[in-house]
């Protein structure tokens, strides 16, 4: 996948990969797997910059945080969805944020309208989320 990317936007960022042991780790912090696809590309890079800064892939870390976060009851009060079947991985740096379904399990990429608290299909999976977003505009998902 990461070759992909790099095929989509050549000026893309890439991090090092995971080690060995943090998808494991990751998995007991959240008490539920990873889809394997955000797992493969993981070993491959932890996380992805694209244009203007853009984090296209979080970090394994920022992924498990903002996971947490999430599921924290108080965090979005009102009248939000429930964010328990979703994995948020990714943004587009103007607070829309993508993510996989966990309950479900599919391979499909949602983005989530943080003003609106929509969910809308994105992508049919990760690598062709990340060559919509890296080749796209700003509002590519819509």
């Amino acid at each position: 996948m990461k070759e992909a990317a790099a095929e989509a936007l050549p000026e893309v960022e890439f991090r090092a990969p995971v080690d060995a042991t943090a998808p494991a780790e990751a998995e007991r912090r959240l008490g539920r797997g990873l889809p394997a696809q955000l797992t493969a590309l993981l070993r491959e890079t932890n996380g992805m910059v694209g244009e203007c800064g853009t984090d296209v892939v979080w970090s394994l870390d920022r992924i498990v945080e903002q996971k947490l976060l999430f599921w924290t009851s108080d965090t979005f009060p009102g009248p939000y969805m429930p964010f328990d079947p979703l994995l948020f991985f990714g943004d587009n740096g103007g607070g829309e944020q993508f993510a996989f379904v966990l309950t479900p399990e599919r391979p499909d990429v949602f983005v989530w309208d943080h003003e609106s608290d929509s969910r809308l299909w994105a992508a049919r999976e990760l690598e062709d989320y990340l060559h919509r977003s890296l080749t796209g505009d700003d509002d590519w998902y819509r």
